[in-house]
């Protein structure tokens, strides 16, 4: 619903194009607003069919129309370019109204020759039955704006995008509208903020503010340059002292302006452009040596705030050519910055202050530091990486600076950028450059070496790292490099299910005075979290992760808070809450493209996802490509799970050797790296495909040596993967009747966890071993009463498991699952009676051909469908063909919607 049609004098418009009584409604609203498109939807009202039409636009040379009586609607536009013969008339229309009139007049408010009164002094004497409204048009919201984007772009609008464009318009729709008209020509897939500021200033607003500006007197101009060059609404007296006037001169000029509508008042008391960008058209015009004065004297005005904006002030140094002053108050505003934890911003600053290349060595060495540790705590860029590899390689540097900027490279190297090699390598240098002589950033440097997560060094490797990190940090008397120690302590013992482990997290500095105890604390919790739930410790880890989650974004700690946000996609994965959890790993993804090692967490679990859904080619596509890191820069937990995920859709196709192969590789780095748990998601599928694949001696010895690896240590999702693993090799070695009874014992522990769908796919596993051992003890006892007996209630209490397991998957969203449990299911619960001759299904689905079709929607091969239902590849051709004949759909792919639309037979 439009503000036209909330409008309360909507109603009596139309009583009056209805013939009874008459009204006046005033549409005021300054250039951009849309007063031309409300007057278009009004004379579209049903009840302006029946009156007579009269549509005038002032300041052109139209005939004026014929007034007189019977209904009528008259439609005046541009009231404030009203000529004098235009005023008079309109003035007695309104003086002299009939039944039936509807008059809006529309106008421009600041642009009127007696501000109030559109047509002018005297006030016009309205008759006391003529009904007068005035309707004030309003600036789009934040949201209106990102629907007008959306609109335009589709998914190429980010919410970024939809905020810039709303401050820098100010909300005025046309002014919206033009950018978007440019932003739609624009090449990309996304549309960003930078994408919006690179759109310049559109002409139709550039126009009507320099026309403006030039009606002033050349002596009231500078009043205006001077709002351009602080960009923002001042007060009076900021205003006039950039503008370089005294007060008296300055206040003559500053109602000129107003009068003449190049400013306006903003808000109470302050002055300048209603659209922002309206700014950026005024400084492009202003003369240089001009524009440097302003600025020089906008430096010396913003100086005397307090507290001090030392960010504005050092653009206007560096516009006024004083690179000094310009080059401390970069600093003093990165310094307050980071203070605030306002660590992007910081980034911002410094990213465009060292990439010029005429800064001093000796500027280059105070706030390179800046920016490398603000970029390990915020979100770097990649102009980041560039500015510091740079930095690093001047020889002027000196070797602890040098040194200090090698470990925040190295870390954004390694932890966001995904270049592990080269990160190890920075780190490694840090060390021996910052060596006795920084101990506290040595210690830092080591702690970064000691993490457990990259599949680099070993666990003595890591442990050796951390304690000679300890012994640095506790020989002196840095918070913040104990802090960070404390960290790394609590989240190494976490990931080794090591006894002390709660204790090391407790303790962490979460209140430490520093702001740096308080960001290791932060990454403390959110990596304690993230080894928490790798080890199925869920509870506890999704505590830890509200709380590290929660401090981030006070601190903001902008990294680790997205970090976090990556494991909270794992926790809902293994939890069963996949509703939606696809659209937010694409969302997360999107948001962290520049980042491979953040999303990465994303990608495992929409390629799950993915697979779970039968759709097998996007599968692969989200665990090897599309971004996803290399698994030689994979954090090890999340390289054995997708190495997992690859081998059981390796197994599904029918390629146990292949499946075997992919295992292999993530198998090894687990046992090198020494910390079972992370073999959780991998051990089943691993000991299945090198049992599968001929070596089942090498199999015994996997799940033996997982076995071994988790004795004494607290890893609950670990030790039914352990079980999981056994009653996988049983199976594979005939012994159904102990495999049945592994599985169950794995489902009851993914039970108590919980895990849905891993309690579903052991339960299935029991079920199917039970059938089968049922079969073939049934077989075994001949005709024995007692061993059928048997048989028949482990037979019924499989397929009741089965049934189950089917209502789990389709409530997941399991679509392959659900399709295989199914036609398990089919072949062994007891036929129903029925008719003669094949179920009529006349043009619906039967549902066989509704499980092929979610398949084949999904990207399964005919092949791929024949293996999961157990069908021969000509029958799932004929399955496939039906289904889209029955469904219209256009391919196999479109089945999937067409399906949906169809409902169910």
């Amino acid at each position: 619903m439009t503000a036209v049609q909330r409008s309360p004098w909507l109603a009596p418009l139309r009583l009056a194009l209805g013939g009874s009584g008459s009204v006046l409604v005033l549409v005021e609203g300054t250039a951009g607003l849309g007063k031309s498109r409300a007057l278009h939807r009004l004379s579209g009202l049903p009840e302006a069919a029946g009156a007579r039409p009269v549509v005038w636009r002032c300041g052109t040379a139209q005939e004026r129309p014929e007034t007189g009586g019977g209904p009528a609607l008259l439609l005046v536009d541009d009231v404030h370019r009203a000529a004098p013969e235009e005023t008079e008339w309109l003035r007695g229309v309104l003086e002299r109204p009939w039944d039936g009139l509807a008059a809006v007049l529309a106008y421009r408010p600041e642009e009127l020759g007696t501000r109030g009164l559109p047509l002018g002094a005297p006030a016009v004497s309205y008759p006391p039955a003529l009904a007068v409204f005035r309707h004030r048009l309003r600036v789009w919201t934040v949201d209106r704006v990102r629907r007008a984007a959306s609109e335009a772009l589709g998914e190429r609008a980010t919410p970024e995008a939809a905020a810039r464009l709303h401050a820098c318009s100010g909300g005025v729709p046309q002014v919206v509208a033009d950018l978007l008209g440019t932003l739609r020509a624009g090449p990309g897939s996304r549309c960003t903020a930078a994408d919006v500021d690179a759109a310049g200033v559109p002409v139709r607003l550039a126009e009507l503010v320099l026309s403006r500006t030039d009606a002033l007197a050349p002596a009231d101009r500078p009043v205006v340059w001077a709002a351009a060059v602080l960009g923002e609404p001042a007060a009076r007296d900021e205003l006039l002292s950039v503008a370089g006037t005294d007060p008296a001169r300055g206040r003559a000029a500053l109602l000129a302006a107003l009068a003449r509508a190049a400013l306006s008042e903003v808000s109470q008391g302050r002055y300048g452009f209603s659209v922002p960008l309206a700014a950026t058209a005024v400084l492009e015009r202003v003369p240089g040596p001009v524009r440097e004065e302003l600025h020089g004297r906008a430096a010396r005005v913003l100086a005397r705030r307090r507290p001090v904006p030392w960010a504005e002030v050092a653009r206007h140094r560096g516009a006024a050519g004083r690179r000094k002053g310009w080059l401390k108050a970069v600093e003093k505003a990165a310094l307050a910055a980071v203070a605030g934890g306002h660590h992007e911003e910081a980034i911002g600053l410094l990213e465009r202050t060292l990439a010029v290349p005429e800064v001093p060595a000796r500027f280059r060495a105070r706030l390179a530091p800046l920016l490398a540790r603000s970029a390990v705590v915020g979100l770097r860029s990649d102009r980041t990486v560039e500015v510091l590899t740079q930095a690093v390689r001047d020889p002027g540097l000196p070797v602890d600076v040098r040194g200090q900027l090698r470990l925040d490279l190295g870390l954004m190297l390694a932890n966001q950028v995904g270049d592990l090699a080269a990160g190890m390598r920075e780190l490694e240098s840090a060390v021996e450059e910052l060596g006795e002589v920084r101990p506290a950033l040595t210690s830092r440097a080591m702690v970064a070496l000691a993490m457990p997560e990259w599949p680099t060094g070993t666990l003595a490797g890591h442990r050796e790292w951390l304690r000679r990190a300890a012994g640095l940090a506790h020989a002196g008397d840095n918070e913040v490099a104990r802090a960070a120690v404390a960290a790394n302590h609590a989240s190494l013992a976490v990931a080794c299910g090591d006894p002390r482990a709660r204790e090391l997290v407790a303790a962490l500095p979460v209140d430490g005075a520093p702001a740096g105890c308080r960001e290791h604390a932060a990454r403390g919790l959110c990596n304690a979290a993230d080894a928490a739930l790798w080890r199925g410790s869920y509870q506890w880890g999704e505590e830890l992760l509200a709380a590290g989650l929660d401090l981030s974004a006070r601190i903001g700690a902008s990294y680790t808070e997205q970090t976090a946000q990556g494991t909270r996609l794992l926790l809902d994965w293994w939890s069963g809450r996949w509703a939606g959890l696809g659209e937010r790993c694409e969302r997360f993804v999107s948001d962290t493209a520049d980042m491979p090692v953040v999303a990465a967490d994303a990608h495992l679990v929409r390629g799950m996802l993915a697979f779970a859904q039968g759709d097998w080619t996007e599968a692969v596509h989200w665990l090897t490509a599309l971004g996803a890191p290399a698994p030689e820069c994979t954090r090890m937990p999340l390289a054995a799970a997708t190495a997992g995920t690859l081998t059981r859709l390796a197994l599904v196709r029918g390629d146990p050797p292949a499946a075997a192969d992919q295992a292999g590789a993530a198998w090894t780095a687990v046992s090198d790296k020494g910390i079972w748990a992370w073999a959780a998601e991998l051990a089943p599928w691993a000991v299945e495909a090198v049992a599968r694949a001929g070596d089942v001696t090498a199999a015994r010895r996997m799940a033996a040596e997982f076995a071994r690896g988790l004795e004494g240590q607290e890893a609950p999702s670990a030790r039914a993967a352990v079980v999981w693993s056994r009653a996988a090799l049983e199976e594979c070695e005939g012994r159904h009747r102990e495999a049945a009874g592994s599985y169950r014992k794995a489902a009851a522990a993914y039970r108590e966890l919980p895990r849905p769908y891993a309690w579903a796919l052991t339960t299935e596993g029991a079920a199917r071993c039970s059938l089968t051992g049922g079969a073939e003890a049934s077989g075994a006892a001949g005709d024995r009463s007692d061993g059928a007996a048997g048989a028949d209630g482990g037979r019924a209490q499989a397929v009741a498991s089965l049934r189950r397991c089917v209502e789990e998957y389709t409530e997941l969203g399991a679509v392959y699952d659900a399709a295989r449990a199914r036609t398990l299911l089919r072949s062994h619960q007891p036929p129903q009676a029925r008719r003669p001759g094949r179920p009529a299904f006349d043009d619906r689905l039967s549902p066989r051909e509704r499980e092929v079709a979610e398949l084949a929607a999904r990207g399964l091969m005919n092949r791929e469908i024949a293996v999961v239902l157990h069908l021969s590849p000509r029958t799932v051709e004929q399955h496939v063909a039906r289904a889209i004949r029955k469904t219209g759909a256009l391919s196999r792919r479109d089945l999937l919607r067409t399906e949906k639309d169809a409902g169910p037979p």
